[in-house]
């Protein structure tokens, strides 16, 4: 064998050695490429929004009084009782039977005019409001549980991965490669 061909031959043995090694290397120094997922929770907030709602209600009310001591009812009562008690007995009877109509003439019209101004009442309608709450849910992230080499980890992502998270240079990849 000559000088040459030994060479040659243990040149191409390296050469076949070390791109046997960074083909391994590759292999197996780089990792996975994905993080098996095992289980995805959905993080929600609860929005709460006040809103007004307002309805038309029908509301009786009395009529404001103008004679709110009854005096008319007082007089006309009065008179009228004093009129029918004139018409009774004679002499000193007649003057107290009269005496005594005007007076409960007098309170009956008072009582009368009482009652006819309380049921003296009219409707209206009118606008009512009161603030109501809307709830609802967002869903702000998703819990990840996840497998990378064995190991069991877990992490918040702003989207649902699927069943796979991608790695890159043994780190996870956390972000949509079409988000960017």
């Amino acid at each position: 064998m000559n000088k040459s061909m030994l060479v040659g031959a243990v040149l191409g043995a390296v050469g076949v050695t070390a791109g046997g090694a960074v083909a391994t290397y590759n292999l197996v120094g780089s990792g996975p490429e994905y993080a098996e997922v095992l289980a995805v929770q959905p993080v929600k907030e609860t929005i709460k929004t006040p809103r007004e709602v307002c309805k038309e209600v029908a509301v009786t009310r009395q009529r404001p009084v103008k004679d709110q001591h009854q005096i008319a009812g007082t007089v006309i009562g009065a008179v009228a009782g004093g009129l029918i008690g004139s018409q009774i007995g004679g002499g000193t009877g007649k003057k107290i039977a009269t005496v005594a109509g005007a007076v409960g003439g007098g309170y009956a019209g008072n009582k009368v005019q009482e009652g006819m101004q309380q049921r003296d009442t009219y409707t209206t309608t009118e606008t009512r409001c009161q603030t109501v709450t809307d709830t609802s849910e967002k869903v702000v992230g998703y819990d990840v549980k996840y497998q990378l080499d064995g190991k069991v980890g877990q992490v918040r992502m702003d989207h649902d991965p699927g069943r796979q998270i991608p790695v890159a240079n043994g780190q996870l990849v956390l972000t949509r490669a079409d988000a960017q």
